[in-house]
Formats: C-alpha cells, structure tokens, sequence
C-alpha cells in the first residue's frame, strides 16, 4: 500500500516577482523532497496573463496542486483609482483574498505547514487557529530581510523621518544603507505604503521559520548577522533558513518572437550581448528610454531589447499588467530612425522575453537590470555580469549590495539634480561592462558566484541542507 505523501500549502502573493520563486520553491518539494504541495493563488475579477501562463505551464509537476482562492472583486474594495500606490493595493487586495484561507486550509485537510509571502502575513493568524505550522518565504536578499527586522527598533528610535538623517542607516552586522537608496515605502512614514510594511515586518517574529532567497557564499555577512546578532536574537528572530538560489528553471517558449530572439542569439558571438529589460512591471519615462537609446546606439554594441510604453506616473508602471502584450509598434517609443541605425547590431522586442533563456545563452554577456532581486539571482546563477538601473521597491539597496558588496554589478552615475541617465554616461557604463577591465573583473567575480551557487544546491550544498533541515520539521 502506498504512504501518503507528507502535504504542505505555499501561499505566495500578487505579482511575478512572488509569484515564481514560490512556484519554484513548491516544485523543489515535491521533486526533490517528496512532498505533495497546494499551491494557493490569490486572484481578483481583473485577468492576469503572465500569472495564467505561469500556472499553466506543462512544466508543473504532478504532485503540486494549483488551488485559486475566490477572486477578490477589485471594484468593491475601491481600488480602480490610479493613485493607489502599487503595495497599498497588493497589500489591500491580500487582506480581502486571506478571508477565505480558514475553510480553503481545512478543506485541503489541514497540511503540515504553510509557507507564505511577506505581505501575507494576515495567514499567520488563521494558522495559529488551525495548529498549522506558518513559515516565511522571503524572495529578497539577505541584507533586505535584516533591515525589515530591524524596522520595528529603526522607528521607535528615530523621531524624524528617516531620509533626513544625516548618516547611513547602520542595520546591526551588516553594511550602511546610505538614505537615498532606502526603499520608497520607508521614505515617508505617514504614508499608507509605510503603515502595511511597518504592519506585515512587525509581525515577522510570528513565523515558525524564514526561508531566503540566498546563500552563505553570496551573502553570508547579513546572513550570519541574522543568525547570531544579539540584536536579532532579542527580537527574537525566527530561525532562519538561505535555500538560494532558487531561479525559475523552465519557459515555455508560447510565440514566434520569443523564438527569434533565442534564434538571433545563435548568430552572435560568444559574450558579446546585453540584454536590456526592467522585469514584469518596471517601465521609464519617455525621455529616459530616448536617452537609453540614444547611448546605446553610441556603444555599438550588440543588445537585445525589451521595450515597453514609457510612462512619467512611476517606475514601477506594468506592475499589474505584466504579461500583457503591447500590440503598439516599438518604434513609436523610440528616437526616430533609431531601428533603422542599429539593424544587425539589436533586436527590439515588444513588452515581454524569455529572460531565463536569454541569460542562459552563450551568446549573452550582460544585463542592463532593474535589479529585483530574482533577476538578480537569474544573472548570477548564470554568470552574466550586471548594469544596475534600479526603479523602484528596493531595487537602489540591491542595486548598491550587487555593485558595492558582492561586485556583480556596475552602477551608471547620474548627477545632482538631474532627471535622467544620460546617454554618454549610458555609452560609457556599456562599453566599460561589455568591453572594458572593469567589464572583465566583474566577470571574473560572477563566474566565480555561479560555481558557488550550483554547489549550494548540490545536494551536499549548504542550501540544499537549510531547506532539508526545514523539511524534516515538517516530515517529523
């Protein structure tokens, strides 16, 4: 007679950038820890096409169960006003899908544990009621998680608000964060941004565990501060778990453009690509992307570029609409005759790439990043040096860890008081990455991290373990 399979929920929230490191995470548990896994979709009365494909991937295997929480009526929580700022509504949408998660936890049985999202953290609660073991997922760095848990003590001990402090923000065992790099949402602690942060990090020490996106070698100040700290211990700071680098793995390759990209690559040569793309919701401003292109054209170098609407409202502009395909022509947002100069030498491709598949080819030698974090990984794990252009979230503290502290990473330089990155600068950050000795050393450097995060996960790795150690809770 066969044994059941040990049952665990993952609940991940809005937006690819949570979406798919938990959906990895889920299928790393079943593949290789024999579980059987219910995967729990928030969704709302609005389609989501990235979001759909992702779920219905032939790639899913066959002991992880998608199960969609009744979708959350979008218009009666008054959030069709474009004001609302992208985490108040994620935050605002959660709260109103999380009331459902009682009977949809005890329809499934009751599974051994729920691992859950940062901005979900309303779940807590409902398993404590159900005796359900609730862990955290965290799909950003390290050094971020240190600062959230650090927040709570960050704002009961300073009065003014914290962009004004005149010294960088000295997280406990781990590097300065200057205060221009500070995440937007802690910029103005009045704001509704900062009250669901402050909400949802407070309430971290509930966890039964946290598991991060990371590993010892890439990180392993802020991860040992977190281990061992006093301060952290004093929180007290669940125990906490690096699983990374967990990457999306597999694409499914659904369209003719994503085809032409991979098959352009195959006519380059090896290294001699920069590819250009700001994830699944990041977009500029119109005179940001004219100069972007301008610059580029000057380096002469080869890229591949994913281009989208601009938009001046905020960086962050395709949040809720990734996946779906911008049926305008590129060249409309381009300088004139700019695709006619550069044809042969770049591919311009409409609002959406396979961005696994493209770093994973030979061909490719760089990535003009926003710098999320799971880009971040997808370029280390495949050993592409980066341009860091971070937009918005806090992508400027990764943006400045990748550059500063692991050294994967060049940043452009932007002066006081100017608006955008302009197109010589863009000129010389591209050559420098593509061509350059600083190019070569940062290469070096994240083919050396790319070693390291294959070992990690090796099953004799010390990620692999960490989740191991974590697994065996649950089985036990």
């Amino acid at each position: 007679m066969e044994v059941a399979k040990p049952h665990v929920a993952v609940l991940p929230n809005m937006g690819l950038g949570h979406l798919i490191p938990h959906l990895e995470l889920a299928k790393r548990l079943v593949v290789h820890h024999g579980f059987h896994v219910s995967f729990l979709v928030i969704t709302t009365n609005e389609p989501s096409a990235a979001q759909d494909q992702l779920l219905c991937s032939p790639h899913i295997p066959p002991d992880l169960h998608i199960v969609r929480l009744p979708p959350v009526d979008v218009d009666k929580i008054t959030l069709d006003n474009d004001d609302v700022l992208v985490l108040t509504r994620l935050c605002t949408i959660t709260a109103e899908s999380l009331r459902s998660l009682k009977s949809v936890l005890t329809d499934l049985g009751k599974p051994k544990a729920l691992v859950t999202d940062l901005f979900a953290t309303q779940a807590f609660d409902v398993c404590k009621e159900l005796s359900i073991p609730a862990y955290l997922y965290s799909t950003t760095s390290a050094a971020f998680n240190a600062f959230m848990l650090y927040l709570p003590q960050l704002d009961s001990d300073v009065d003014i608000e914290f962009i004004d402090l005149p010294e960088p923000i000295q997280v406990p065992g781990c590097s300065p964060i200057r205060t221009n790099d500070l995440v937007d949402q802690v910029r103005n602690r009045k704001i509704d941004e900062y009250k669901w942060l402050f909400y949802h990090v407070s309430r971290l020490p509930l966890a039964s565990g946290i598991l991060i996106n990371s590993w010892e070698d890439l990180e392993p100040m802020s991860i040992k501060s977190i281990q061992e700290n006093p301060l952290f211990k004093q929180i007290p700071t669940p125990p906490v778990y690096p699983i990374g680098p967990l990457i999306r793995q597999d694409e499914t390759l659904s369209n003719t453009a994503n085809l032409e990209c991979l098959e352009w690559l195959d006519k380059q040569p090896p290294d001699s690509v920069l590819f250009l793309t700001f994830g699944s919701g990041g977009t500029l401003s119109f005179e940001q992307q004219t100069e972007l292109a301008l610059g580029l054209e000057l380096s002469q170098q080869r890229f591949i570029w994913v281009v989208r609407k601009p938009t001046d409202t905020a960086g962050a502009g395709a949040f809720f609409h990734a996946g779906e395909v911008n049926e305008n022509d590129p060249k409309v947002y381009l300088p004139e005759g700019f695709l006619d100069r550069t044809q042969g030498v770049g591919l311009v491709v409409s609002s959406w790439a396979p961005q696994v598949s493209i770093l994973g080819h030979p061909s490719t030698g760089g990535f003009l990043s926003h710098c999320g974090w799971n880009s971040a990984l997808e370029s280390i794990v495949h050993g592409v040096p980066m341009i860091a252009w971070p937009l918005y979230a806090e992508q400027r503290m990764n943006a400045t860890w990748l550059t500063e502290d692991i050294g994967v990473a060049v940043k452009p330089k932007m002066e006081a008081g100017e608006r955008v990155v302009g197109r010589e600068e863009i000129e010389r950050v591209v050559r420098g990455v593509m061509e350059g000795e600083e190019g070569k050393v940062i290469r070096r450097r994240v083919k050396e991290l790319k070693e390291s995060a294959a070992k990690a996960l090796d099953s004799d790795g010390d990620s692999y373990g960490s989740l191991s150690c974590v697994v065996n809770h649950w089985k036990n």
